[in-house]
């Protein structure tokens, strides 16, 4: 085999002549540095700019989004336990209903006296402090919802369904009815 310098060797390769073009001061030919201007700002690296800036907003607003998933959490967590809390109370003074009957029977037969008297009023202070209210006077409005009716009577004197004796009071902790007021209701009769 020949080349354009003469015959070559096993293994040499061929050679080729470019003619030399014209170089600016940096070394490139002027229009292949105009190529090269343009791919430095929007070549690869501004592509993984964009790439990146892409992904950390979509790693942002996972983030976001499983920060707003957690305080969700948080708060429905909260209200469980609150819950939960508040059913155990009620369950518990549910039990000393009997006790605070038993109290309101002494009271009707005067029979709180000396230590005993002191005991009753820390007792009622603890419950009121754990939320227990006692409801249920003679005068209120009738409330189905509220008070269990045990006998009607009717009258002229009032306009509407009125308790006219509390026979026993109803307890209520919170929105937690814990037992409705006994009570004789009195009301007006009934017009055809």
């Amino acid at each position: 085999m020949t080349g354009p310098t003469g015959p070559r060797r096993a293994g040499e390769r061929a050679l080729t002549v470019v003619p030399e073009r014209p170089r600016n001061a940096v070394g490139l030919e002027p229009r292949r540095r105009a190529e090269l201007e343009p791919a430095r700002q929007s070549g690869p690296a501004r592509d993984d700019t964009d790439v990146s800036r892409a992904r950390l907003r979509e790693q942002a607003a996972e983030l976001r989004r499983v920060k707003d998933e957690y305080d969700s959490y948080r708060r429905r967590v909260r209200r469980e336990r609150r819950s939960v809390g508040g059913v155990a109370v009620a369950n518990v003074l549910t039990g000393l209903l009997p006790v605070l009957d038993a109290i309101d029977e002494a009271r009707r037969h005067h029979d709180i006296v000396g230590g005993f008297e002191q005991v009753v009023s820390l007792l009622e202070g603890q419950l009121t402090a754990l939320g227990l209210e006692s409801f249920g006077a003679p005068g209120d409005p009738f409330d189905p919802a509220r008070h269990e009716a045990v006998s009607y009577r009717c009258t002229d004197q009032v306009e509407r369904p009125t308790c006219s004796v509390v026979l026993r009071p109803g307890y209520r902790v919170g929105e937690h009815l814990l037992r409705p007021a006994e009570v004789e209701v009195t009301g007006p009769p009934a017009h055809p």
